[in-house]
């Protein structure tokens, strides 16, 4: 209701007030003549909705004799689009006393539910006789309050209150008119006295929400209800009372083999891309492992016999520094390749990880990308004291015979090394457009860091110097992101479009760890890197960063109705531009069944209208942008949405599944969310307005996952939270 104002004689006033007081009174013959009939409809039954399934729990009567039966009825309507819930058990919360009737176990079972179906449970219970004795019924004439008893007051109520609101309004009528107030003035006073009336219940208040759905740690959402009746039994009130948890879990969508289209896959921990000549693509990984494919797709592993490339001269040069023990590859973590055009060999870095943080990261190189590959020499060390800074080159390279104190006091023999310098590990090599060599490694600890390397050698160029500070050190270069123990490793530096492009995994890499791949940004090679939101990838103070919004986050745990099992602890990831200008990430994720096995996935990137990364929803399958863009009425339709939420319970093997949304013709989105979308004419550049925030990104046309079904899908990130959207049209 509008209230406008009173004017000169204040007739909006009076004729609000009329209104209301005629509403009133209309509420006072409805309660005198339905009040007992309400008070009945409510002692025989409940209903509840939750996540849109609902709960309804009746009884055949309102009140009960000492040993009679109460019969009641719970039903459970599964209405929510596309979920079914699961076969549950549910419990009973009765008053005591009352048992089952029949003597056997009370029905406790809700059947699996489909979307649309429902299911009916009955059961008869009865009251223990030495708990509800029979009562002696009053006559008529005896009852408290003779044959009026039990009558509702509420018109009374309601009549005084009416009555006393009239006077109220009069009153503020009388005052406004005779201060010559404005009418805005008239109309706030009406409006808090409405808010009164609607806080004191005279006014009905519009009903809230009837449930929650809780996002649970699994690929389902929990529904809990706990449906109640209660009545009269031998005089004494008692209660019907379930508590009953379903899971909803989405329906998945059965792939007709005919039309499964699914790639030969393999593991690789850390896969790091390259290229050959012959356009073969090859991924080396953790442990000395590695594989190769044509098409992005299908992979061959190469483990067994890249490993036997390496000799036993070699594998002692590279475990010289920190002397590990154990199986000779088992310490060896993220290589990393590229072509040196000048030493004209294949150049391998390769991470040695000790124990006390004694890593360095090793060079080797080859005349074939698959080896066998020579010690070269070592790019930089980690772990070094006083007693040992002789066998490494850091003394050199600051140009000192005496090891700084800054090492020994942050060092390793009062544990204090990871609280300032890096783990030396997880190398990125990678030329920048002029032609220079640079490596960026490091991880948890101290954080990352960035040298430049001599492209004559592939080694570090001892010629540039750095400063020492907050974020930089003369022997370890420039810091560029993480650091104070904060999560982050794997990083990964690739030029696409304007941008250099820092990658880094947050959180841990084990399958409930939380891994989860972030991104930033800048102009130039060093720095400095910021996200979307513009905040740093450099961290001065120490907090847990798994989930938080510091970087955008490509995606993170995902569950697609085609899929069988959710993808979880995606990250150690690479990126490149092919020849002809597409740009991929290739990465390794674990899946909901909580092992520690893990895959090789590539995703095509793309860049919004901001320039900003979105990943493509699915593994890439020879898709490319339209040249001449996409049409509205080429996007029309439903689609299943993946929100890739921040807060998302990692440590419980959290998957994001599906919500829906309509894309219609007119611009509007309808669903489970409302909101506006549209298509910048002539690109493939897509905006969406939903859910709080606006989405940019692009759209085009994919094979959903592991099928040959083409369908149209989007890509976008929030210009207010960074938070990445995925959208498949649905191909039910």
């Amino acid at each position: 209701m509008t209230i406008t104002g009173y004017g000169k004689h204040g007739k909006g006033l009076m004729k609000v007030t009329a209104a209301v007081f005629a509403v009133l009174l209309t509420a006072v013959f409805a309660a005198g003549s339905n009040g007992a009939r309400a008070d009945e409809e409510k002692a025989l039954g409940f209903t509840e909705t939750v996540s849109d399934v609902v709960f309804t729990l009746s009884t055949d009567k309102t009140e009960y004799d000492s040993g009679e039966t109460i019969n009641y009825t719970l039903t459970v309507t599964n209405n929510r689009l596309r979920y079914y819930t699961s076969k549950a058990q549910f419990t009973y919360d009765n008053t005591e006393g009352l048992y089952s009737a029949t003597g056997e176990a009370l029905p406790n079972i809700i059947a699996k539910l489909e979307s649309g179906e429902s299911v009916t449970v009955t059961g008869a219970l009865t009251g223990d006789p030495a708990l509800f004795p029979p009562v002696e019924k009053p006559t008529e004439a005896a009852k408290p309050g003779g044959n009026d008893a039990g009558k509702s007051n509420l018109p009374v109520i309601i009549l005084c209150a009416a009555g006393g609101l009239a006077a109220v309004c009069a009153i503020v009528f009388l005052i406004l008119r005779a201060k010559k107030g404005k009418g805005g003035k008239a109309g706030k006073a009406m409006a808090v006295l409405l808010a009164l009336a609607v806080g004191a219940g005279i006014v009905p208040a519009g009903s809230g929400p009837n449930g929650v759905t809780c996002v649970s740690a699994a690929d389902y959402d929990t529904v809990v209800s706990r449906p109640y009746v209660k009545v009269m039994y031998a005089g004494q009130e008692v209660m019907v009372r379930m508590i009953i948890e379903l899971h909803q879990y989405p329906k998945r969508i059965t792939i007709p083999s005919a039309q499964k289209d699914i790639p030969k896959a393999i593991t690789c921990h850390d896969p790091s891309i390259f290229k050959d000549f012959d356009g073969t693509y090859y991924i080396f990984g953790t442990h000395i492992t590695g594989g190769y494919t044509t098409d992005l797709r299908n992979w061959t592993s190469i483990d067994g016999q890249f490993r036997n490339t390496f000799t036993e001269e070699t594998k002692a040069k590279i475990r010289e520094w920190n002397k590990d023990s154990g199986d000779w590859y088992g310490y060896l973590w993220a290589p990393d390749v590229i072509y040196n055009p000048v030493l004209k060999k294949y150049c391998y870095y390769l991470s040695a990880n000790g124990d006390d943080w004694k890593s360095n990261i090793v060079m080797l190189t080859s005349d074939k990308v698959t080896g066998p590959y020579e010690y070269a020499g070592s790019v930089v060390y980690g772990g070094f004291t006083a007693e040992d800074a002789g066998e490494t080159d850091v003394l050199y390279a600051l140009g000192t015979d005496t090891l700084p104190d800054r090492y020994i006091k942050n060092g390793v023999k009062n544990r204090q090394w990871g609280n300032k310098w890096p783990n030396c590990i997880d190398p990125c090599v990678f030329y920048d457009d002029d032609g220079k060599l640079w490596m960026s490694y490091g991880s948890w600890s101290g954080g990352i860091f960035l040298l430049e390397l001599d492209e004559n050698t592939g080694l570090r160029d001892y010629t540039v110097k750095y400063d020492t500070d907050n974020h930089s050190d003369a022997y370890f270069g420039k810091k560029i992101a993480g650091g104070m123990y904060v999560s982050g490793e794997g990083s990964y530096i690739e030029k696409i479009g304007d941008y250099y492009w820092l990658f880094m995994s947050y959180g841990g890499l084990e399958a409930k760890g939380g891994y989860n791949v972030r991104v930033f940004r800048s102009k130039t090679v060093d720095g400095d890197y910021r996200d979307l939101l513009g905040n740093s990838s450099i961290y001065d103070t120490r907090v847990t960063n798994h989930n938080q919004s510091v970087g955008v986050r490509l995606f993170g745990g995902y569950k697609w109705r085609t899929f069988n099992q959710g993808q979880v602890a995606q990250g150690h990831n690479s990126a490149f531009v092919d020849d002809d200008g597409r740009a991929y990430m290739i990465y390794h994720t674990r899946t909901t069944d909580g092992s520690e096995g893990h895959t090789v996935k590539v995703h095509q990137l793309f860049t919004n209208a901001e320039g900003w990364l979105v990943a493509a929803p699915y593994i890439t399958a020879g898709e490319k942008l339209s040249d001449n863009g996409v049409k509205t009425e080429d996007l029309v339709g439903s689609y299943d949405v993946i929100i890739h939420e921040l807060a998302i319970n990692y440590a419980k093997l959290e998957a994001k599944t599906p919500k829906y949304i309509n894309l219609n013709a007119d611009g509007t989105i309808t669903g489970d969310f409302d909101g506006t979308w549209s298509i910048t004419p002539g690109t493939s550049y897509i905006y969406l307005s939903f859910n709080n925030d606006n989405y940019s990104g692009v759209a085009l046309k994919m094979n959903v996952e592991n099928t040959k079904i083409e369908t149209p899908v989007f890509t976008v990130v929030g210009e207010r939270t960074q938070v990445t959207v995925w959208g498949s049209r649905s191909i039910e």
